[in-house]
């Protein structure tokens, strides 16, 4: 066996007790519970779940305990997962993983080994089990808990084999660089024609139709990154000016950082326009003409700028990797905080501090977008990171287009998975350095909105937990590669490149297994009907949603910003800038005149306080519709329990959701503690037994 290390393989007795689990391998294999690493060799009520190419390694009889109720089962460890099959369960084969029993080995952050009350082992890639494990727990990076108790009785050796499959498995899993990615449908497969669920912008074809869909009339698809010879991290295809002819994009680009120029996020339809791009590099000696193009694109049309530098208060990727592991930490079911201590704890970690710094920042930028007609770009060193979590806040607070289930889908393909964001790297998958799940930040972030404006969402808090939890499934090539480039090499989509600008996550993907036409908007891969209908909020008005996508006239609420000019927006107020680039040795740009300088802002005093004036006299002024303001302040910001505490399920119970299944699971709490409750009541009260007043009031 591979697992048993160097040719090795333990010599444990074949067992009397043979559990019924419908093998069809050797009887040899049966007894033992170990399965060569070969095909599925388990019958089809189970065999139904194995994927193409997976392997089952070992498998034990146990019960899943730490739920209610508990489950007995089967615990199967494959070169792929580990996954828990319970008694009479039978996997979908539209549905071959579970969102609910499966642990993709990536997705283990740490493995415990438990022997009676004292006896816990945590078990780390070429340790030796010290004792025949009475109960396992897996704790999963997403905040999963899977904890398997095994059956007594002889079956000891098959406990032993299957940790140790999992602990071998585990290691195989993280000492290769690239998943490689594993084909699922077979529908999918065979299905060449298959649409996916939302545009996946590899095509000009979508980006075109996007562009029309949000009004950009003064914009246009720029093919020049068609081949990757310009940047590896950008998508083939983007939105530049349309009066900017690609020769100039080209030279333009090569100023930037990782060839990652000024190009259209998002057009408001409103007028204004949001861009992102990387940071200036000033070690590049442009001519007077590729500056020009350069000022050009920035500006966008408009006689209104603002450079936004993205990552002025907000946290490093050091700051957000450190505060996660903090978190994840104190969320085990063994921390070793106190009670009392606890939410103290919590605000160590600075995880809530920093969701609240995004929301603030994304809310003053969502008043640039709304207040003036304005030119507003994002800038980032990289442009893989920040840039993208404030355009895709930016764009839930402005519009109610994108606040619907297939409106976000977009906007994370577009900003997200489109843009570039590395995915391996910040995830840990590859074990790179450069880990920060920033992804996972702004995920958190789109809760508090939906927490503070529960009607304006057409997902629900279940859909926002599938996507928390999809993040690490090695399943389609969505977040399983760095660069588009990447993605579409392993898709099999172009055979021959040409690389001039390295943006630093350039390897050659290897293997190409990985279905193309499948992407992680494929829901019912892991999501059965029942569970994807939870996906809506059931308290969305879509009368916040305007019935027609298709863009508006210019609403008379915005007005045209200052003439000729240009600003730095940098804790929380605008600033005069003397120039937009930094090569330009002349004079301002512009003059600006002090009628439009704004007042220095006052730390409590936000850019819409500014913008339309206090609070008090929004009734005059009132917001722009559909503009969404967040709360950041103190207790507004709050832990997401049904995600974070997964694995503590007394943390669960009573825990009420804007949704139906969230009120079903309260009632169910609720009876469960009635019935608990009902013997305490004495014969002679046997009237009054179902007055659920008369319960609660002797059970104090």
């Amino acid at each position: 066996m591979w697992w048993g290390g160097r040719g090795q393989s333990f010599n444990i007795a074949p067992q009397k007790v043979e559990p019924d689990l419908g093998l069809s391998g050797p009887k040899s294999v049966q007894r033992t519970g170990m399965l060569e690493p070969r095909s599925c060799q388990l019958s089809s009520h189970l065999a139904s779940g194995c994927l193409p190419g997976e392997q089952i390694l070992a498998w034990a009889p146990g019960v899943r305990k730490g739920l209610e109720p508990e489950l007995p089962g089967t615990l199967i460890c494959t070169n792929v997962r580990v996954t828990f099959q319970p008694c009479g369960w039978q996997r979908s084969q539209e549905t071959p993983l579970s969102s609910e029993y499966d642990f993709a080995l990536v997705n283990i952050g740490r493995l415990e080994a438990v022997n009676g009350l004292s006896r816990v082992q945590l078990l780390r890639p070429g340790s030796p089990l010290k004792f025949i494990p009475e109960e396992i727990l897996i704790h999963g990076r997403d905040f999963r808990l899977l904890r398997v108790a095994f059956e007594a009785g002889g079956l000891e050796p098959q406990a032993f084999q299957v940790t140790m499959a999992i602990v071998q498995a585990r290691a195989r899993s993280s000492q290769a660089q690239q998943y490689a990615g594993i084909p699922l449908s077979k529908a999918g497969q065979s299905s060449g024609s298959r649409k996916p669920p939302i545009p996946l912008l590899e095509t000009s074809e979508d980006w075109e139709t996007e562009r029309k869909k949000q009004g950009a009339k003064s914009w246009r698809v720029s093919t020049v990154n068609e081949r990757f010879d310009v940047a590896t991290s950008l998508p083939r295809y983007f939105w530049v000016p349309k009066r900017t002819l690609d020769s100039e994009v080209r030279r333009a680009f090569g100023h930037f950082h990782q060839g990652r120029g000024p190009r259209l996020s998002w057009h408001h339809r409103g007028g204004s326009d949001l861009l992102r791009c990387g940071g200036f590099y000033t070690a590049s000696d442009p001519n007077k003409e590729d500056i020009r193009a350069v000022e050009s694109m920035l500006q966008a049309g408009h006689s209104d700028v603002v450079l936004v530098d993205t990552v002025d208060e907000l946290p490093t990727l050091a700051d957000v990797q450190l505060a996660h592991l903090k978190l994840r930490a104190l969320c085990l079911p063994d921390s070793s905080a106190a009670e009392e201590k606890w939410l103290s704890a919590l605000e160590g970690t600075r995880w809530l501090d920093y969701v609240r710094s995004c929301l603030r920042k994304a809310s003053d930028i969502s008043v640039l977008v709304t207040s003036r007609v304005r030119s507003i770009v994002l800038q980032e060193r990289g442009d893989r990171d920040f840039n993208g979590l404030l355009s895709s806040l930016v764009q839930l607070l402005s519009v109610p287009e994108a606040r619907t289930l297939l409106g976000f889908q977009s906007l994370v393909q577009r900003e997200w998975v489109a843009a570039g964001h590395p995915f391996l790297t910040r995830l840990g998958v590859t074990g790179a350095s450069e880990e920060a799940p920033v992804f996972l930040l702004f995920v958190d972030c789109v809760w508090q909105l939906l927490q503070q404006f529960p009607a304006e969402f057409e997902f629900s808090e279940f859909f926002l937990l599938a996507l928390h939890d999809s993040a690490r499934v090695p399943d389609t090539l969505t977040f399983l590669r760095d660069t588009p480039w990447e993605r579409g090499k392993q898709s099999g989509q172009f055979n021959s490149y040409t690389q001039i600008y390295t943006p630093g996550y350039s390897q050659t993907p290897a293997g190409n297994s990985a279905n193309p036409q499948l992407s992680v908007w494929d829901w019912d891969l892991r999501y059965s009907s029942e569970q994807i209908l939870q996906f809506h909020n059931p308290g969305y008005d879509p009368e916040h949603c305007p019935d027609s996508l298709l863009p508006r006239q210019q609403p008379s609420f915005i007005v045209p910003g200052p003439p000729n000019s240009v600003w730095l927006f940098s804790r929380g107020a605008l600033t005069p800038l003397n120039q937009l680039c930094p090569w330009r040795d002349s004079p301002s740009l512009l003059a600006v005149s002090s009628r439009w300088l704004p007042r220095p802002a006052i730390s409590s005093e936000s850019l819409a306080d500014q913008e339309w004036g206090l609070p008090s006299h929004w009734g005059a002024c009132p917001l722009p519709p559909g503009l969404l303001l967040p709360g950041y302040l103190g207790p507004q910001i709050k832990l997401w329990r049904r995600c974070y505490l997964r694995g503590r399920p007394e943390f669960q119970k009573g825990l009420s959701a804007p949704t139906i299944s969230g009120l079903q699971d309260e009632l169910s709490h609720l009876q469960e503690l009635l019935r608990k409750w009902t013997p305490r009541v004495s014969p002679e009260d046997h009237s009054k037994k179902r007055d659920p007043n008369t319960i609660l009031s002797q059970s104090r």
